[in-house]
């Protein structure tokens, strides 16, 4: 296995539209091995394979305290979403050490691939119901931060540039 680089918002290629997986096979089961290790060792609780500048659509999410149920979800789609939201504190692997308030559905089913190819369905809630939207919108090109004022987004950008030329 190998540990993926995660791209940096703002970074345009978080930004790409993700395209779906014509076939599961050993190339793709691989590619979910490498995004499960950079998942945990980031350490996160999802990551989209945009987000490893690999723009098809695969997911790894992990929410369990234990760090041992790893979720596959390849070509997902959302079938049905709540009209309930919530406001969950967000925060992303692309965006690090930034977190924010994030209005979503706090409920959703999603129909998507596992790593055998074998369609499935899944109702999810809480934790779970938003950490496959925040994923799924990095396979559509959106990060997390574009939910939020233009006021926010450009200290953010601000925030990031400065530590990445302090880096240098």
């Amino acid at each position: 296995m190998a540990k993926l680089d995660i791209l940096t918002y703002p970074d345009p290629r978080l930004h790409t539209v993700a395209k779906p997986v014509k076939e599961v096979d050993d190339r793709i089961r691989q590619l979910v091995k490498d995004m499960a290790e950079t998942m945990y060792e980031a350490p996160g609780i999802g990551l989209a394979a945009t987000q490893v500048n690999v723009h098809e659509q695969v997911v790894v999410i992990d929410v369990s305290e234990t760090r041992d149920q790893l979720q596959v979800f390849i070509n997902p789609e959302i079938v049905w979403a709540s009209e309930n939201h919530k406001i969950w504190e967000e925060g992303c692997l692309s965006v690090p050490e930034v977190y924010d308030r994030v209005e979503r559905p706090d409920r959703v089913r999603v129909r998507a691939l596992n790593e055998k190819g074998e369609t499935f369905e899944l109702d999810a809630d809480d934790l779970l119901a938003v950490c496959i939207q925040h994923e799924m919108d990095h396979l559509h090109g959106k990060v997390f931060v574009e939910y939020l004022s233009p006021l926010k987004q450009n200290r953010i950008r601000s925030k990031l540039h400065k530590r990445e030329r302090v880096r240098m």
